[in-house]
Parts: structure tokens; C-alpha cells; sequence
């Protein structure tokens, strides 16, 4: 006889990780929903700024 646990599990998920998780976790959400903050899509911009200046800094200031 097999043992099985007693919580309840998603059948749908294949892994036995996914398996043993809430329903809640694994419904699938809108990613722009109701509650969700407005993005910026100029985070990639400003962090290669960020890091171009910064290394242009320290190796400006192993030169001189």
C-alpha cells in the first residue's frame, strides 16, 4: 500500500514539489492588475548609467 499524504494536491502539476503546493499558489494572475504599482521602463537605462559612470569613476581615478 502506498502512503500518501494527507493534504490535498494539484494532480495538474507534474512535479511532486508543485504538487504539494496551495491551489492559490499556482492560479495564474494578471501581471497589470488592479493592485499592481505602474512600471518604469527606464530602469534599464538608468542602471546602465548608473554602472557606466561608476566604473568610469574608478578608472578615472586609477589614472590620475
Amino acid at each position: 500500500m502506498r502512503n500518501r499524504s494527507l493534504a490535498l494536491t494539484t494532480e495538474s502539476a507534474r512535479h511532486p514539489f508543485r504538487q504539494q503546493l496551495p491551489a492559490h499558489v499556482l492560479e495564474a494572475t494578471d501581471a497589470k492588475g488592479k493592485d499592481a504599482a505602474p512600471s518604469s521602463d527606464d530602469g534599464d537605462w538608468k542602471l546602465f548609467v548608473l554602472s557606466f559612470s561608476a566604473f568610469f569613476t574608478a578608472f578615472y581615478s586609477f589614472i590620475y
